[in-house]
């Protein structure tokens, strides 16, 4: 097909549309969500750990944790495809999982920041009363800090959801990725690519609303 000579042209965004949708979109929303959960629990069992663990222990988690974010996801996430392809077949399945472990440290401050700010008057009530240490943790302090975490941890979710075009570097096919492959097959590049960064926009815009007025409800 021989390139417009027109900076958009219609047809080309509705012959690339569907292809945003049905394969790009859904590959991104499956690399957030399961991404998000491996952060969610990883993020919380390492900063327990921090907290709770003997110093031997706490000190090289906060060794691996501060490594981890101090190096670019594009990095880790070329590094492990080059070690990890070998194996595990599935490129999307290391994708996820770097994805996850890069954001397991930033989310992990945010529940430190809300393990620290549960009053310390309910540390020494279940002391009083002879809880044990780790019905402590699950009925009283996590709970709270959860509470206290959700717009922060709904942020972050949201910055996976946009970091998920850095997989184009392991060549998996998310929404960039679909909106290149389209360009390059057609010479069309600015229909696929505009829409793909609407597809973005209308995900994470509303999203990011909801998250705002739970941050106004919760202070």
């Amino acid at each position: 097909m021989n390139p417009s000579t027109s900076w958009w042209d219609w047809s080309h965004a509705a012959a690339v549309l569907p292809s945003l949708l049905f394969e790009g979109l859904k590959i991104t929303l499956i690399a957030t969500v399961l991404g998000t959960l491996i952060a969610l629990v990883l993020g919380l069992a390492v900063a327990i750990i921090r907290r709770t663990a003997p110093t031997a222990i706490a000190t090289p988690f906060t060794w691996v944790v501060e490594f981890i974010r101090m190096t670019p996801l594009v990095v880790q996430l070329v590094f492990a495809n080059l070690v990890l392809s070998q194996y595990i077949d599935s490129t999307l399945a290391i994708g996820i999982w770097v994805l996850g472990i890069h954001y397991t440290t930033y989310m992990a401050e945010v529940y430190r920041a809300g393990i620290d700010s549960v009053p310390t008057g309910q540390w020494e009530a279940a002391t009083a009363l002879s809880l044990p240490r780790l019905r402590t943790w699950r009925a009283i302090v996590v709970p709270q800090a959860i509470r206290n975490t959700l717009p922060a941890l709904g942020n972050y979710a949201i910055s996976m959801f946009k970091e998920t075009p850095f997989f184009v570097v392991i060549y998996i096919p998310e929404l960039v990725r679909v909106a290149q492959n389209y360009g390059s097959t057609y010479f069309r590049y600015t229909e696929a690519i505009t829409l793909a960064g609407l597809i973005f926009l209308a995900a994470s815009y509303p999203t990011s609303l909801l998250i705002r007025k739970l941050e106004k409800k919760l202070a």
